[in-house]
């Protein structure tokens, strides 16, 4: 892999990682669809990090399917499947983890110990070895995006990161390798994490901007569902992560719920303009 990266910088030409855990999907997909526009060649990696799961979590179980990601890839035109081991990336002896502090121990840090420090860690190394001109993230894991964002600019990476927006199936849920997991009547419950955000968005475009009140609105309408278990519902700032009171500058709204034994995120982008408040879902 380094030798093919080092070939591409030598001709001049620009590369573009996809980092996946596998399992892909359209929202893999479109990250591909952006890394063809600014790079060649576009490189996708597949490695299900065992350093970002807990004891407790999906290590073994969660989805792989190699033979038909390399189908997809090949149909997407991607130029390189970088596919290590986890002896390859953490020989024996390995003994080095990257830490984002502040930004990795709330909300998601705080649920999943650890899962942060895994996250920085194997994007570290998969940047020194692929050694990316771009690398491409979804917004749906809007906290990992920020904390990778954080460690390339404090370790003056050479590599942009660029962040590209949520896929969604037709009824709004965004697409995650995860969904697979849910029985047909999770699948259809998991929708309440989309309608809680059109409803935070409703309210929002209807004036109201306090946090307090917006969370207590995205509460009220995951409480009708009752296979829904929620872990958090959170309005922070967009660059400390810290909660907010009040919108007046750029804000996230995020949520993770629980349908069963599958946890799914999401979130909302709350931007400040002259015209108001401009909501991304």
């Amino acid at each position: 892999m380094k030798q093919v990266a080092r070939q591409a910088r030598s001709e001049g030409r620009l590369t573009g990682l996809v980092p996946t855990m596998g399992a892909l999907h359209a929202g893999h997909l479109s990250l591909i669809e952006a890394a063809r526009r600014d790079s060649n060649p576009v490189i996708v990696s597949v490695f299900v990090n065992p350093k970002q799961f807990g004891p407790a979590e999906d290590y073994k179980k969660y989805p792989r399917d190699m033979e038909g990601d390399r189908r997809k890839l090949e149909a997407a035109r991607v130029d390189v499947l970088f596919a290590p081991s986890v002896e390859e990336m953490y020989p024996a002896g390995f003994r080095t983890a990257v830490n984002v502090e502040g930004l990795a121990d709330r909300l998601e840090g705080k649920i999943r110990p650890g899962h942060f420090r895994g996250v920085a860690t194997v994007v570290l190394k998969l940047l020194e070895v692929v050694a990316p001109r771009f690398a491409y993230f979804g917004r749906k894991d809007a906290q990992q995006a920020r904390i990778i964002r954080q460690m390339a600019s404090d370790l003056a990476l050479d590599s942009e990161i660029v962040v590209c927006p949520i896929v969604r199936d037709p009824d709004g849920l965004a697409l995650s390798s995860r969904n697979a997991y849910l029985s047909p009547g999770e699948r259809k419950a998991a929708t309440v994490l989309y309608r809680s955000l059109l409803r935070a968005r409703g309210s929002i475009e209807l004036g109201e901007r306090d946090s307090m009140r917006i969370v207590a609105m995205m509460r009220q309408e995951l409480a009708a569902e009752p296979l829904a278990s929620v872990d958090y519902v959170e309005i922070v700032d967009a660059d400390s992560f810290e909660p907010i009171v009040r919108l007046t500058r750029s804000s996230l709204a995020l949520l993770a719920v629980r349908f069963g034994a599958t946890r799914l995120i999401d979130n909302m982008q709350m931007e400040i303009a002259e015209s108001g408040i401009r909501c991304t879902i």
